[in-house]
């Protein structure tokens, strides 16, 4: 049996579909499995040890080539593509992300059976079955867990997975005696690529201040190259009670950090959604998105006032007010964070 996995992004969503894989080799304990995800999500799952395959689909290079007007060569690049995923001859395909890039790329691999979740965007029509995305919405990765069940997959343990290398540990231990972090650190990790997932950035400047002052647990903050304008911002409303690493660490540098972090503090981000995959403490901040409430972790908890417009996801009302994330004070953080560690010293 030879298994495709299709789900190209993004890093929170990537680690949503993790348990599938640990799912599919306890049902199929020789198949071969291979996923297909774009460059920048890959180190996420390059070294899981139910994995035989990690394909990369290289987006940013087909959409140079669409821009340019190098035609082509596009159609070079995916004749390529398509001949390498045929090469592997899998026997069942499962469209995780159900768009119509993620479909023609489930086509595209020739698998007999071609299963779409949540297919959407005319994918449906490249599939052989397609499946609703369903589930208890409450729950984190319920679609997955929908279809594993539906696939008839064993669902027990059915948690996120984020492995790591020595290196990246090592890098983590360098940070953390070079940043005399030795005793304990928050990592916060506040961006997101939508304005309506946002905290305030005073408010991760203030609960930075307090961390240090009232728990005695500096604060690490973590985020892409993208992301530096804002970490800078933040830095310079805090007193000095910062350690900002933004943009210095790749992905899974970053999640060696917070593998080693006494709390993960962050919003509807592919950060902090590491925290859960590593079983670190957590505390998530939720407002026009909401991809669960029940993490399943005794030591996470969210924090998300649902208001009549909530969650809005890409379609704010608000004018760009986004009262449900303003709705969340530094105290309510500061008295989850005390709780979380608490449950954690127990």
């Amino acid at each position: 049996m030879k298994i495709l996995l299709v789900r190209l992004s993004a890093i929170g969503d990537v680690l949503f579909a993790t348990p599938l894989v640990a799912a599919v080799r306890r049902a199929y304990p020789t198949a071969e499995i291979s996923w297909l995800v774009q460059p920048e999500c890959a180190p996420l799952i390059e070294h899981h040890p139910d994995l035989d395959r990690v394909l990369i689909w290289p987006k940013g290079e087909w959409r140079t080539l669409w821009q340019t007007g190098r035609r082509r060569d596009l159609a070079r690049a995916m004749l390529d593509l398509r001949r390498r995923l045929r090469a592997c001859r899998f026997d069942l395909a499962l469209d995780l992300q159900g768009l119509a890039k993620s479909g023609l790329l489930t086509w595209l691999s020739g698998a007999p059976e071609r299963i779409g979740l949540g297919s959407r965007e005319a994918s449906g029509y490249l599939m052989t079955r397609t499946l609703p995305r369903a589930g208890d919405e409450r729950r984190i990765g319920s679609e997955y867990r929908f279809l594993a069940e539906h696939l008839g997959l064993p669902t027990a343990d059915f948690a996120m997975a984020l492995y790591l290398t020595a290196a990246d540990r090592a890098f983590a231990e360098i940070q953390i005696t070079r940043h005399e972090l030795a005793g304990g650190h928050v990592a916060l990790c506040p961006f997101t690529t939508r304005p309506q997932k946002h905290w305030q950035e005073s408010r991760w400047a203030e609960l930075a201040d307090r961390l240090a002052a009232e728990l005695d647990l500096p604060a690490v903050l973590l985020g892409g190259p993208n992301d530096r304008p804002a970490a800078d911002r933040i830095g310079h409303m805090t007193s000095g009670h910062l350690v900002d690493l933004v943009g210095a660490t790749g992905l899974r540098e970053a999640a060696a950090l917070i593998e080693r972090a006494a709390l993960v503090i962050g919003v509807d981000t592919g950060l902090a959604h590491m925290g859960l995959a590593l079983r670190r403490p957590s505390l998530l901040l939720f407002g026009a998105t909401r991809p669960y409430l029940d993490p399943e972790q005794p030591d996470a908890r969210i924090l998300y006032r649902a208001l009549d417009c909530s969650p809005c996801r890409r379609g704010p009302t608000c004018d760009g007010r986004f009262p449900c994330m303003r709705s969340i004070e530094v105290g309510d953080c500061l008295a989850a964070a005390r709780d979380l560690l608490r449950r954690d010293a127990r």
